[in-house]
């Protein structure tokens, strides 16, 4: 059976140290991300921590994209999750490393939402 949706999960490494701690930046890139992957932006809030670091989530019609980030190692932990065939979370994944100037990528995906073959009622009596 399809899955419902596609959940990448990445290690962005080497990044500079300049835009992973500047709340604007950080948030304006996760939200160009979405859209550069085809996605449906809805809304977005992020935090920045002291003395250093930027979380934050960005709510699409497809699910939503989140990223916490350690700007004094280089590192962003950042997850895509889209649902659907219109927006591919690797275009996401892929423009946040090129804007970040990272050195690094590391990612793997998981199939969301793979249903057993029975009826939708009995999956939520089991």
């Amino acid at each position: 059976m399809k899955p419902l949706g596609r959940h990448v999960l990445a290690e962005i490494y080497g990044c500079e140290y300049d835009i992973l701690n500047d709340i604007g930046k950080v948030e304006k890139i996760m939200v160009n991300a979405a859209l550069e992957a085809g996605a449906e932006v809805r809304e977005f809030v992020f935090h920045k921590f002291s003395p250093q670091g930027v979380s934050g989530v960005v709510v699409i019609s497809e699910s939503h994209l989140a990223i916490h980030t350690w700007p004094e190692l280089g590192y962003a932990a950042v997850d895509v999750f889209t649902c659907g065939d219109k927006v591919d979370p690797w275009d996401a994944c892929n423009f946040l490393t090129e804007q970040f100037c990272a050195k690094h990528l590391t990612a793997k995906e998981t199939k969301r939402g793979i249903l057993p073959d029975i009826p939708h009622q009995e999956a939520v009596n089991l």
